[in-house]
């Protein structure tokens, strides 16, 4: 417990230096409007990719419903904020996002996570246009217009934070008895239910926490960006998502943030390229891909507990 403590600090004190370096490069000028844009939108998409990440990687789910579950935190956060303009009635409007997802999330996975593979794809793919669906016809979220002027209660600072804190819970379940027993589903059914271990259980609370994961997503795009339509949840926002779990490493929180930063920052700098853009952030991808199938990262990650394990070998060495 106390050395879980120290390297939660340890990766909280990172947090705050990286805070603290970006509110010195905004201040300083060095951050302009276009670059807090691709900040906020890579410290969404690390949020996203994280609870992705943590249903295929982890519990080993193919699924393409997480831009479903997204559309359920900006439609909470888009209703709720027109009424309630204040950052109260943002965090309020969050937690009911959250509430829902997780609901719908249970709804969905009790009968569809019996299925593996592409069934599991097809099955959560369905679901999520069965989302967007509905809510292209329901009058309290506009039908297919969408929701305008929602109230800008989203700051670059606060997607940072809330990257940190998701990151940080969803870390620290995965290295959890209840992560190794998700973990230990993922490797072998058969093994982890003749050792007590109930599969569909654990993998039902992978993908209701990634859903959660998507919400919080959700609920900041849509106080950042202002607008959001059903068209922005579609199966294709749930495969942009999938590519940054894929490109980072499946299985690798680290190679998540490398993926989505690396993407992030890719995309804007082709944005002088036009109509081009999208041709030569596809070969980019597929470059990658070719020589570099397992990701960036691989399984990899980046952990204190490993570099001290490795300086104290290192010691024992040299004694």
């Amino acid at each position: 417990m106390r050395a879980n403590f120290k390297y939660n600090f340890s990766w909280l004190a990172v947090m705050v230096i990286g805070f603290v370096a970006i509110d010195a490069c905004e201040f300083l000028g060095i951050i302009n409007a276009f670059i807090e844009n691709m900040l906020v939108t890579i410290g969404i998409n690390i949020i996203l990719a994280t609870g992705l990440n943590l249903i295929i990687g982890f519990s080993g789910q193919f699924s393409l419903g997480h831009a479903g579950f997204m559309a359920i935190g900006a439609y909470a956060t888009g209703i709720m904020t027109q009424t309630i303009a204040t950052p109260l009635g943002f965090y309020l409007s969050m937690v009911v996002g959250i509430v829902i997802a997780m609901i719908a999330a249970l709804i969905v996975g009790i009968p569809t996570l019996r299925l593996r593979g592409d069934y599991l794809a097809i099955a959560t793919m369905g679901a999520a246009e069965i989302i967007r669906i509905l809510i292209n016809n329901l009058k309290i979220t506009n039908g297919a217009a969408g929701l305008f002027n929602i109230p800008p209660l989203v700051t670059w600072a606060t997607v940072y934070v809330l990257m940190c804190l998701t990151t940080i819970v969803t870390v620290n379940f995965i290295h959890s008895r209840n992560g190794r027993a998700i973990m230990s589903v993922r490797e072998d059914e058969i093994a982890a239910e003749a050792m007590g271990i109930n599969p569909t259980r654990w993998k039902l609370a992978a993908f209701v926490f990634g859903a959660g994961t998507a919400a919080i997503g959700g609920s900041l795009h849509a106080a950042y960006i202002q607008t959001i339509a059903p068209g922005d949840f579609n199966i294709m926002a749930s495969i942009a998502i999938l590519i940054i779990v894929v490109l980072g490493g499946v299985g690798s929180i680290t190679g998540t943030f490398v993926a989505a930063i690396v993407l992030g920052a890719l995309d804007t700098i082709l944005q002088n390229f036009g109509t081009l853009r999208m041709i030569i952030y596809s070969l980019a991808l597929i470059l990658i891909m070719i020589f570099k199938p397992s990701g960036l990262l691989g399984n990899w990650e980046l952990s204190f507990k490993h570099l001290g394990t490795h300086q104290r070998k290192e010691q024992s060495i040299h004694e």
